[in-house]
């Protein structure tokens, strides 16, 4: 199922700095290959999902899993950090998941690389 890992890698590999590796046997996305901001699941753990990882805004995570429940969810391990889940095995808005990537490397990228994010 590379689709979606491919479209994912496409957003963040465009971003400022930004390199790849695997992370916990994940595809992950990292600024200056130190700061992760989006960590990429397939089925982690046996959890049926298809989904990434990445820093939400604070109070971002809440709201979106309060509201759209079968699209966001509390990751474990980072949420209680604010991190948020976002499955990519429903319909997906690949506009909207390039803001939240995007979101989410501003939540951790230096304020030079940040800026450079429209």
């Amino acid at each position: 199922m590379s689709g979606p890992l491919d479209a994912l890698r496409k957003l963040c590999l465009a971003l400022p700095e930004a390199t790849e590796r695997l992370s916990h046997g994940s595809p992950a996305w990292f600024v200056r290959g130190k700061k992760t901001f989006v960590m990429f699941h397939d089925d982690h753990h046996g959890d049926g999902r298809l989904a990434f990882w990445c820093p939400a805004p604070p109070g971002a995570q809440e709201e979106l899993v309060r509201t759209e429940p079968e699209r966001f969810f509390r990751p474990a391990y980072v949420g209680h950090r604010g991190w948020v889940g976002v499955r990519l095995d429903v319909d997906v808005d690949w506009g909207e998941v390039d803001r939240i990537v995007r979101e989410a490397y501003r939540q951790v990228a230096p304020k030079t690389l940040a800026a450079r994010v429209d």
